[in-house]
């Protein structure tokens, strides 16, 4: 098992030297991952804390758009294949895929994770959970950029894609870019 994990690691482009200088965009996916991390953290404060009552009809449509997220995620890592990898840094040899859930947003994995995060945000009405969200969109956004200036160099066909499809969210500035 250590070497199966070992040979993908290597094969997502993972070194101790990448994690020192952010070659592949290691530092993206650890600031990633920590806000992702953060959201097992209790809602604080508390809506009740706030002398709110959080409505549970509220409660039920973020754990509806988490589970949006979730099934939308499934659909674009299934659609990526062997393609997928943490890093923004596209692997060798992989090939463009614009079709799936690719044919709705160039990045589909990173909406699952804004659209998950919105979905615990309101099913616990928390204003910490509402920071990693806005950290979240940030950091992706970040992210996603940096994988389309690689993609734009190794898939010519990329610029193209890239002025026809939404970024991550449609008509969300930070989040929809078809241009430059």
């Amino acid at each position: 098992m250590p070497n199966v994990l070992t040979e993908r690691l290597s094969s997502w482009g993972f070194s101790w030297a990448g994690l020192r200088d952010n070659r592949h965009g290691e530092w993206w996916l650890i600031a990633q991952m920590g806000l992702i991390l953060a959201h097992l953290l209790p809602a604080t404060p508390s809506p009740a804390s706030l002398g709110l009552h959080w409505p549970l009809a509220v409660r039920f449509i973020g754990l509806a758009v988490f589970a949006v997220g979730l099934l939308l995620g499934g659909q674009g890592a299934l659609n990526l294949g062997a393609s997928l990898s943490p890093l923004p840094e596209p692997m060798a040899g992989a090939d463009l895929v614009t079709s799936g859930a690719y044919g709705r947003c160039r990045h589909p994995l990173y909406q699952s994770l804004i659209l998950c995060s919105l979905g615990v945000t309101v099913a616990l009405g928390s204003l910490l959970h509402l920071g990693l969200l806005l950290g979240l969109i940030c950091v992706l956004g970040g992210k996603a950029r940096r994988e389309e200036a690689r993609l734009c160099l190794i898939h010519p066909d990329y610029a193209r894609y890239r002025g026809t499809t939404p970024a991550i969210l449609p008509g969300v500035p930070w989040l929809d870019w078809r241009s430059a």
